[in-house]
């Protein structure tokens, strides 16, 4: 969080006219989804079926993010959906669902992809490859100016996420 990897890829597609892909906007979409349907973020059963029936889209030339043809770009950003997608995002069928989605979107036309196992985990084999990291405070600072908020909470908010990324079994 907050080392550029959205700015840049957005970017990045832009110049060259391909799909950006958020691919944290993909899980934030299934969290709203189990959201609003009332399905129990530790039932990762259920989780993993919404990701296998969700459709979400992205328009080339747009940060538009489409959850079963619903504009949702504002919706999955909020408070709520942004801590139950770090629970949706740890389930290890959600994972292999977003997974396949994000392969199928990859190969079926020109993208930028951004999140952070893409070139581990999704396309080990890319033919180009970024990775980017920046100091855990300019980090904090960056996400404080852009949402607001106590840069040390943020701080902390962020190494606790780095944390889990780094240590969960799937991805």
């Amino acid at each position: 969080a907050g080392a550029g990897k959205s700015t840049i890829a957005r970017s990045l597609a832009r110049k060259l006219g391909f799909t950006y892909i958020d691919t944290g906007a993909m899980y934030r979409a299934v969290a709203l989804w189990a959201l609003r349907v009332g399905v129990d973020l530790d039932d990762l059963h259920r989780l993993e079926q919404l990701a296998k029936e969700a459709h979400i889209e992205f328009k080339a030339g747009e940060t538009t993010v489409l959850l079963n043809g619903e504009d949702v770009t504002a919706e999955i950003r909020e408070p709520r959906v942004s801590e139950a997608a770090s629970k949706v995002s740890m389930a290890p069928g959600v994972r292999r669902a977003m997974r396949k989605e994000q392969r199928r979107i990859g190969t079926a036309q020109s993208v930028v992809m951004e999140g952070r196992d893409i070139g581990t985990v999704v396309f080990p084999d890319a033919q180009v490859k970024v990775f980017l990291d920046a100091d855990p405070q300019v980090r904090a600072v960056r996400r404080a100016a852009e949402n607001g908020g106590d840069v040390g909470q943020i701080a902390r908010e962020i190494a606790e996420r780095d944390h889990r990324d780094r240590t969960r079994g799937e991805a």
